[in-house]
């Protein structure tokens, strides 16, 4: 068996490499989920290797997870850039969202009271950054507040694919040109929804959170067509 060991210490290198390759996707994929790198942004390699004090081999293998994610594309003597989604790729992204945010709301009187913590949070974040007029972070709490509806699920796969799925929802967002216009409305309907949560009335959060994803995808690719030249 040390032999075996012996072979696996030798690839230590390539796991600390990796090891940075992930903590770099991880910081851009955070970036856009902030809203910090809107779609269409130029990933410079020059820049973020300075910025980050990164090899360009270390950002490539970045680019290639966050590729793999949906989250950037590489766009033949142009360069990497963060993605810009069209109606098709909300359209699946709201059908992933539904299966996930539901399976938490159906799991509500077995969810720990932690799960359901987060979810009161994650919403007076939203209103203490609506008072502050500060709608890109009523966007964020927006993200974080539906990832906690789904975690009300309690399931570490359903966590998963909902936290892989915020930075794809922010690009969606940015295909609005008003955060207030987009995040005001919604905010009002996260209320409403997480009071019938408090309440325990499983049916009725359902329906209403259908509604809801079905018209924010709506308003979503609407404003993708009013925006084609």
């Amino acid at each position: 068996m040390a032999g075996v060991f012996d072979a696996l210490a030798a690839d230590r290198g390539r796991i600390e490499r990796a090891s940075a390759v992930q903590r770099v996707a991880e910081v851009l994929r955070e970036h856009i989920t902030e809203g910090r790198l809107a779609p269409g942004t130029r990933l410079s390699e020059e820049a973020l290797g300075e910025a980050l004090a990164v090899s360009r081999n270390t950002l490539r293998e970045a680019f290639r997870l966050l590729a793999d994610q949906r989250l950037v594309v590489h766009e033949l003597n142009r360069g990497v850039f963060v993605k810009a989604l069209n109606p098709q790729d909300v359209a699946d992204i709201y059908t992933l969202r539904l299966a996930l945010e539901t399976a938490g709301v159906r799991a509500l009187h077995s969810a720990a009271p932690e799960r359901l913590a987060a979810v009161r949070t994650a919403l007076a974040r939203a209103e203490a950054a609506e008072a502050l007029g500060d709608w890109v972070a009523v966007g964020t709490a927006d993200l974080h507040y539906h990832q906690a509806v789904a975690g009300l699920a309690g399931s570490p796969r359903i966590d998963e694919a909902m936290a892989n799925l915020l930075a794809e929802l922010r690009l969606a967002f940015a295909a609005v040109p008003s955060a207030h216009a987009l995040h005001e409305p919604f905010l009002r309907r996260n209320q409403t929804l997480a009071g019938l949560l408090e309440s325990g009335e499983i049916d009725d959060a359902e329906v209403e959170l259908t509604r809801y994803l079905d018209d924010a995808r709506a308003v979503i690719v609407r404003a993708m067509a009013e925006s084609r030249p």
